[in-house]
């Protein structure tokens, strides 16, 4: 999966969660209202039924002890009791304006609904007479409700599945949405993908997101401008150098074998071929890095061994005429066994040769430099290391984590280890810096199976 795809899966998760985040709250804030309505209420629970259980008949005379009559006036209520024809035997507190008789229909509509503007609660006695207790207006609401079950049940229903297709439309529309952005973005984040490993594609400067991909066009004309005008440059300087370069080489490298000249000045045109010579391989380091930064240099893979790419590598080194104050030892981690891999045999021996050279030259006092390679478990692996003054742990780190290393230890030292790196990754493998034991420099490079043939 792409940073694209990845990108806009977090964008429909992230969605997804805000919509049961909304549902979530919207329950939680439906259960609360409820709740605090329920709290605030003051209808708090008299039973007519405890009225009527105190209210009793002593020698045809209804009276009510002082139980019925406390609760009553703790709940602000008045109470009357009827007989069996609708008069009133027995009351307390009822108001004037209401009847002391009601007929059968009114007994009915009361019982549901409100005698007068009293909200009422009644409880029909064992005795055959009915207790009704009154409250005052606007202080409780009667409403009757009533519908047959199959109704109910297809109301319970049709309330579901009208909840579920909001849920699915919401959902429908999220991911339409999401789709729609994705289908706007992806090129936009594509683009910058691309421009971020020096390749770009102009984007069609229509749609919605119109500004957004004519602004990234400009970037990215730009950019490549500037990528383009500066690998040239360093193409033209590279050309311009090496023709003069090559005579300051040659007429140095006849000075110092004349031996018609003094010593001293046979030693001093030694000097200028050395210094020359390493000028070259700056040169040199300069335009292949260039090449491979901007995809200049292709890279003729075929199937090497890189056991006999380090022997070759060392013997070039020890044929240029080493000093004798730097050994150099090559060794095969499993003998007679080729490491064999797909690969550039011309880079790979060059990445060697870095390796190398950087160790003797940032090592003028002399130095042991070891040299294994070898194949493992699938993977090839290329081990040089020398007892040298190595680097601080600064410097490694920052070499391990991709800092610019031209940064860390001088131009030159920067730019041979960036090259090997740059070989490294084209080749699919990793580099590992770290300090030698007890002292020095050792760096381990590792090429993945994909690579092994």
């Amino acid at each position: 999966m792409n940073p694209v795809q990845r990108f806009f899966r977090r964008y429909i998760f992230s969605t997804i969660g805000i919509l049961a985040l909304f549902l979530v709250v919207n329950l939680l804030l439906v259960l609360t209202v409820l709740t605090a309505g329920y709290m605030s209420g003051t209808d708090n629970g008299l039973s007519v039924r405890s009225v009527s259980s105190h209210v009793t008949e002593q020698g045809g005379i209804w009276a009510a002890d002082d139980t019925a009559l406390a609760l009553l006036q703790e709940h602000d209520a008045w109470a009357m009791l009827l007989d069996e024809s609708g008069s009133v035997v027995w009351e307390h507190g009822l108001p004037e304006e209401l009847p002391r008789s009601y007929t059968s229909a009114q007994v009915a509509s009361f019982s549901r609904w409100y005698l007068q503007d009293y909200p009422v609660k009644v409880w029909s006695r064992e005795d055959g007479a009915l207790m009704v207790v009154g409250f005052a207006p606007d202080t409780l609401v009667k409403y009757y409700f009533s519908m047959e079950k199959p109704s109910l049940l297809m109301f319970l229903m049709g309330s579901i599945v009208v909840f579920v297709c909001n849920l699915l439309l919401m959902v429908f529309l999220m991911l339409r949405n999401a789709r729609r952005v994705e289908k706007a973005m992806s090129p936009i984040l594509q683009g910058i993908q691309d421009l971020s490993r020096g390749s770009y594609q102009s984007l069609d400067e229509r749609g919605e997101l119109a500004e957004i991909n004519a602004g990234l066009n400009r970037a990215g004309d730009y950019l490549m401008r500037k990528d383009n005008t500066r690998a040239e440059w360093i193409r033209g300087v590279s050309h311009d150098i090496r023709t003069p370069l090559s005579m300051v080489l040659g007429y140095a490298s006849e000075l110092e074998d004349d031996a018609a000249l003094p010593p001293e000045a046979r030693q001093q045109a030694g000097m200028i071929r050395r210094q020359g010579e390493r000028l070259r391989s700056l040169v040199e380091d300069l335009n292949l890095t260039t090449k491979l930064e901007y995809a200049l240099q292709p890279i003729r893979r075929e199937t090497v061994d890189l056991v006999e790419i380090g022997r070759q590598a060392v013997s070039e080194v020890l044929n240029s005429g080493l000093p004798e104050r730097y050994e150099i030892e090559f060794s095969e981690e499993h003998p007679g066994r080729a490491a064999r891999m797909e690969g550039d045999a011309a880079l790979l021996r060059r990445m060697l040769d870095n390796l190398i050279r950087n160790s003797i030259v940032h090592n003028p006092q002399g130095c042991h430099i070891s040299v294994t390679v070898g194949a493992e478990d699938g993977r090839c692996v290329c081990t040089v290391i020398d007892d040298g003054v190595g680097m601080d742990a600064a410097r490694l780190e920052a070499l391990n984590r991709e800092a610019d290393v031209s940064s860390t230890q001088g131009g030159e030292h920067g730019l041979g280890l960036k090259l090997v790196r740059q070989i490294v990754e084209a080749h699919g493998g990793t580099v590992q810096f770290r300090q030698a034991k007890p002292h020095g420099l050792s760096i381990c490079i590792t090429f993945s199976a994909d690579t092994i043939s």
